[in-house]
């Protein structure tokens, strides 16, 4: 079984060069690599140059248009019968395709998917967001850990499909956000299998700060409406709990304050406040045990950035496209990574 690999790219050479010199050191060489430059302002045509004897590369441009016409466009100039998606900040473990191809023999499906890590050498920040978006805690294991929100959705940094699925889906659709989602909802209703291959992981570095990091979940909050408007039998309960969560905690902290100037007792604050402080502590110490203590307590920031984004943009997107009518919700439209 020979594979595609399909990184969309956009003006992210550094990150490129990492990615494309994990793949050269791995064990099974059954691939071919097609890097295409979705528009971009610095190209990365420096380091393709550096690894065109190392690996069997393709290098296109084009003019911008999103993350999954990107895609799509890398999958049209493949010859091979299976498509692997990366994402351009992730780097790649060395017997990942080793895993991929052995679990696809003895146990085919059309579309397959990974969980991601984080590097010891990646900086705290990272290491904190990685954590908000892996953890049981902040995510109930649902984003590549487990399979028990049912047919597992696997996501674009770390995805793979048949090129039968390709031809019958037509591909990613042009959404902005949520894309990958999309794209795993119409293989399903297509009547193909998904499954979770938990040692087909990658680290991912997730390129960003708290403050992109909010702009990318906001719009994930955005996206899981507007995916609801494309497919009514996606939502469910779990989507539920950021909203649910943002909003608990300002009944807790509006709470506090009339308990403060109604008792003028500073235990009658703390009392109302107790849920919070459980669930911070409970923060603090898994991902400190996970990962020592300062990125525990940045692992803090970070899952309440998780949370409350996702629960401020799911809120938006359930005004706007459910009450008021007015279709797809817009979250930070131009690049939230700026």
């Amino acid at each position: 079984m020979n594979f595609s690999i399909i990184i969309p790219l956009y003006n992210r050479p550094n990150e490129l060069d990492e990615l494309l010199e994990s793949l050269t050191k791995q064990t099974s060489k059954n691939f071919d690599v097609i890097v295409v430059e979705d528009g971009s302002d610095i190209t990365a045509e420096d380091v393709i140059e550096k690894y065109r004897n190392k690996l069997d590369l393709k290098y296109f441009t084009k003019q911008n248009s999103g993350p999954g016409t990107t895609r799509n466009f890398g999958a049209e100039k493949s010859t091979n019968d299976y498509f692997i998606f990366f994402d351009s900040d992730c780097i790649i473990p060395e017997n990942y395709m080793e895993i991929v191809t052995k679990r696809l023999q003895d146990k085919y499906t059309d579309c397959f998917g990974g969980p991601d890590a984080a590097l010891p050498t990646f900086t705290p920040i990272q290491k904190a967001i990685s954590y908000a978006m892996t953890s049981i805690i902040s995510t109930g294991g649902i984003r590549g850990a487990s399979e028990k929100a049912g047919k597992f959705h696997p996501r674009s940094f770390n995805m793979g499909f048949s090129r039968q699925v390709f031809e019958k889906t037509h591909g990613f659709s042009t959404m902005r956000f949520g894309e990958d989602i999309d794209m795993t909802l119409r293989i399903l209703e297509s009547g193909f299998t998904t499954q979770l291959i938990k040692e087909a992981f990658v680290y991912h570095k997730r390129r960003t700060d708290f403050r992109k990091f909010f702009r990318q979940i906001f719009n994930s909050g955005c996206a899981r409406i507007n995916l609801y408007l494309r497919h009514k039998k996606s939502l469910k309960l779990v989507h539920l709990l950021p909203a649910c969560f943002l909003l608990g905690n300002i009944f807790c902290i509006l709470a506090a304050i009339v308990t403060a100037l109604i008792f003028k007792s500073l235990w009658w604050v703390l009392i109302s406040v107790i849920p919070l402080i459980i669930f911070v502590l409970l923060v603090l110490v898994d991902s400190s045990i996970k990962n020592g203590l300062k990125v525990g307590t940045l692992s803090i920031i970070a899952v309440y950035i998780q949370l409350c984004a996702y629960g401020i943009g799911f809120l938006k997107a359930v005004w706007n496209g459910l009450i008021l009518k007015k279709g797809d919700t817009t979250g930070f439209v131009k690049n939230f990574y700026k």
